[in-house]
């Protein structure tokens, strides 16, 4: 699929055929569902379950055998809402690790609905992730027991969630051995509780809790890796590009910002030292590189995993710069709470602090470039 197929703007999509496609499909969702509701799903008010179960319908979250085109829905989501993009983004996680197991018995019991959207819910990699690179220690706890695991800690942040979500993350057993596993936990466990995230600076409707786990039974057939590393390995890279279509979106609807004001505003606007024309043609690049890297999201190579890293990174670079140069562009106006500029500044700075930051992303370049240098040293 090229690039310029699946990354298509939604506003194109009137009359593309008698067979509307994926992206196309998508658009009209975020059209007739999100849009109307954007700003209270942004002030918390909303949860949009509706709407995410409405792109369960459409094929949202089973499109993972094209990452690509995966990558371009959440796009599409992301020109009308940060948010929804953000919970876009947990659901495909939450599938793509349900894809990925080699437990037969997950898989069965749960990949179906979590693809449809009958099923929903996250990730909650934020700890472990950090843990990974030695910016916080992991969390969660766990032990062997007789058909399953025994965990306990707790996880500051998880999103996508609700009293009947569920999501991924990784515990470390508490043996000594340093092991660790992956599995999906059930918001609805009796020893497993949800507690509400103080108020955001935006995207407040993207059910974002603390979550406590208090000796809660993990069984076999909710466990997606043991050991858990290999398997982070293999799904690291879609996990990160997945993430792209926050990004990519977000900087797309500001360059529509920046056009929707030159009619009124050109003549002092071209005094500006970023101009539409320039975060197109960073878009572009962008969306050309993220479709070649989405077509091979197995590969273990560090030259391409490296390439994800700095991708990513430059993502949230992009919607910082890009949301910054349409609040310049739209002047008072943007400043109203109720223009998407103001909006799409707040969500930016989201794509450069999620997991993995700006800062992380810095320092995993930085640990791999020494890491490299050591083995080539010590060939």
């Amino acid at each position: 699929m090229t690039t310029t197929a699946v990354l298509r703007k939604s506003d194109d999509i009137e009359g593309a055929g008698d067979t509307p496609s994926l992206v196309e499909r998508i658009a009209v969702v975020a059209r007739t569902d999100l849009s109307p509701i954007a700003l209270e799903i942004d002030e918390g008010t909303i949860y949009p379950a509706q709407a995410l179960r409405h792109l369960g319908d459409v094929g949202a979250w089973s499109a993972h055998a094209d990452l690509g085109e995966t990558i371009a829905g959440v796009t599409t989501i992301g020109e009308t809402c940060g948010s929804t993009a953000f919970m876009a983004w947990c659901q495909n996680t939450l599938v793509w690790y349900i894809l990925n197991s080699d437990n037969a018995a997950l898989k069965a019991k749960y990949l179906s609905d979590a693809a449809r959207g009958k099923l929903l819910g996250g990730t909650g990699l934020s700890n472990p992730m950090k843990s990974f690179f030695g910016i916080e220690k992991l969390k969660l706890k766990g032990r062997r027991t007789n058909g399953g695991y025994i965990v306990r800690g707790a996880l500051p942040w998880v999103s996508n969630l609700g009293p009947d979500h569920m999501f991924g993350t990784i515990f470390e057993l508490d043996d000594g051995s340093g092991e660790k596993v992956m599995f999906l936990a059930d918001c609805a466990d009796e020893n497993l509780s949800l507690t509400p995230c103080k108020p955001f600076l935006a995207m407040d409707g993207t059910g974002t809790y603390a979550v406590q786990f208090r000796d809660v039974f993990i069984p076999d057939d909710q466990v997606l890796a043991a050991p858990a590393m290999p398997f982070v390995k293999r799904i690291r890279a879609g996990f990160i590009l997945m993430q792209m279509g926050m990004g990519l979106g977000l900087v797309r609807d500001c360059v529509a910002i920046m056009e929707s004001v030159k009619p009124s505003l050109a003549h002092v606007n071209c005094f500006l030292p970023q101009q539409p024309e320039d975060f197109a043609g960073l878009l572009a690049k962008m969306e050309a590189e993220t479709m070649m890297l989405a077509a091979t999201p197995f590969d273990t190579s560090n030259a391409y995993w490296r390439s994800v890293v700095e991708l990513r990174l430059r993502a949230g670079d992009a919607a910082v710069a890009a949301a910054h140069a349409a609040m310049l562009h739209c002047g008072a106006r943007g400043y109203l709470k109720s223009h998407r500029a103001q909006r799409r500044l707040r969500e930016a700075y989201f794509v450069a602090i999620v997991t993995p930051a700006t800062k992380q992303l810095r320092k995993m370049l930085a640990d791999n470039a020494r890491e490299y240098q050591g083995d080539q040293g010590g060939a």
